[in-house]
């Protein structure tokens, strides 16, 4: 599937809801719901991206269904079961300057005070009080978990320059 910068993956199709061709949605969206707010979506379908409306959406207990346009069925929906829901990056609203997607973080090299290089950012997880980095570093074959707390151990986040600095020891 082309990953490329361009698409930003926000969910997939995770089921059959009803008789109207409306599908299960798991959003990777926080909150959720965001995910309805979004449109067009692009489907990956056989390694190419496919633009889709959503006709309607809603939150359907603790999960998300929606209706595509053209789509009326449940028989249509069972081969999309499994297909990642993906937006443009153009999409994305606008965040502050202490704000960040994960999508921008992931991939990022994580340099240390010292500038002694850390790892990459392979991707990210949620916990209770904040999000956390998970830094490998394949030449070590070790991986670091490193809380995302700007300004106390995040000193520094440099898009352009694609790196990360951290107030983190290598022996950590």
């Amino acid at each position: 599937m082309d990953t490329s910068e361009e698409f930003i993956p926000v969910g997939e199709i995770a089921g059959v809801f009803g008789i109207k061709g409306w599908m299960k949605v798991f959003s990777h969206t926080d909150p959720r719901k965001n995910i309805l707010s979004y449109s067009p979506l692009y489907l990956s379908l056989k390694g190419e991206w496919v633009e889709a409306k959503i006709s309607k959406g809603r939150v359907q207990g603790k999960g998300i269904v929606i209706a595509l346009e053209n789509v009326t069925d449940p028989e249509q929906v069972l081969p999309l079961i499994g297909t990642v829901l993906a937006i443009k990056k153009e999409q994305l609203r606008p965040n502050g300057s202490d704000e960040f997607y994960w999508s921008e973080l992931t991939g990022l090299t994580v340099i240390n005070l010292d500038d002694v290089v850390l790892g990459q950012v392979d991707s990210l997880m949620e916990t209770g009080g904040h999000d956390v980095l998970m830094v490998k570093d394949k030449e070590q074959k070790t991986q670091r978990l490193i809380p995302f707390v700007l300004e106390d151990i995040v000193q520094k986040v440099d898009l352009d320059g694609g790196f990360i600095q951290v107030n983190w020891e290598s022996d950590y």
